[in-house]
């Protein structure tokens, strides 16, 4: 039996996710790293296998928005662990496209896995956490989450309502000793740009067309040029370990002057240079 304390990890078979548990167990965590498909664990696999020794990451099958299956899950963990002491909620997707252009169940899917499936994992370890007075839970919102672009309303909904989750259940447990983090990557190299936005449908028809046009090269562009994870994988296990770690961890070039632009700047000139930026 191992004295590591205990991470679970959602969303690990690519990019933050599969990162992070490796930068975990290195940091001095047990890990229980999860996917909704473990077919898909080779990569994650062979990057703790360069890099550590596997008797501390366990990888585990979860649907974040099955709640049938994460209670069993975290039942399962804790029967054999006692305790969870860290959460990372990483567990996403994006949904590229105009507003009026994008399928009711596009939008839901984007909100069940970025929102209620990180609430019900969140719901879920909260008791273990709150009776032992210790614990800390880490959601991974974006700079999505606090402005939102163009062509990623559903996206930026779905992490603008992490944003305002996070804020209230942070002020909720920190009398019980628990601390919630939010951290807020700009654009990265992963691959929720090709699995999601970069397969955004352009109907040949839509009034949209030149704006998704010049969206998608932006995209193209971020794809290409667009660093590795490594400060965003740095962010989250120094807000693992830190004693007292704060509410936000905006990570990645311009971020900073993104918000620091919506909070000091009259809304009209940051229109006008959004829409400078998407003409064709």
């Amino acid at each position: 039996m191992h004295n590591r304390p205990i991470a679970l990890v959602t969303g690990t078979s690519s990019g933050f996710g599969m990162h992070a548990s490796v930068a975990l167990v290195k940091a001095g965590f047990h890990v229980i790293s999860t996917m909704r498909d473990t077919s898909k664990r080779a990569e994650l696999d062979k990057l703790a296998s360069m890099h550590l020794a596997s008797e501390h990451l366990e990888v585990l099958s979860l649907d974040v928005t099955n709640p049938a299956e994460i209670s069993r899950t975290i039942a399962s963990i804790l029967n054999r662990h006692q305790t969870i002491d860290l959460l990372l909620n990483n567990a996403g997707l994006a949904c590229g496209g105009y507003v009026e252009e994008i399928a009711s169940e596009e939008w839901r899917q984007q909100f069940e896995v970025n929102v209620f499936g990180l609430i019900e994992v969140t719901r879920a370890v909260l008791p273990t956490m709150r009776e032992q007075k210790s614990g800390r839970i880490i959601n991974l919102s974006s700079i999505s989450g606090r402005f939102g672009f163009p062509g990623l309303a559903p996206y930026s909904a779905s992490k603008h309502a992490v944003e305002g989750f996070s804020e209230s259940l942070r002020l909720e447990m920190l009398p019980f000793g628990i601390h919630v983090v939010l951290i807020e990557p700009g654009s990265y190299r992963t691959s929720i740009w090709e699995k999601g936005i970069a397969q955004a449908h352009i109907r040949s028809d839509s009034p949209y067309q030149k704006q998704m046009n010049q969206m998608m090269k932006m995209v193209g562009k971020i794809v290409r040029d667009a660093p590795v994870p490594d400060e965003v994988i740095a962010a989250i296990v120094h807000a693992a370990t830190t004693p007292k770690p704060r509410l936000r961890y905006p990570v990645g070039r311009g971020v900073r002057l993104t918000m620091m632009a919506k909070q000091c700047l009259p809304w009209k000139w940051i229109e006008s240079v959004v829409l400078r930026k998407m003409k064709p």
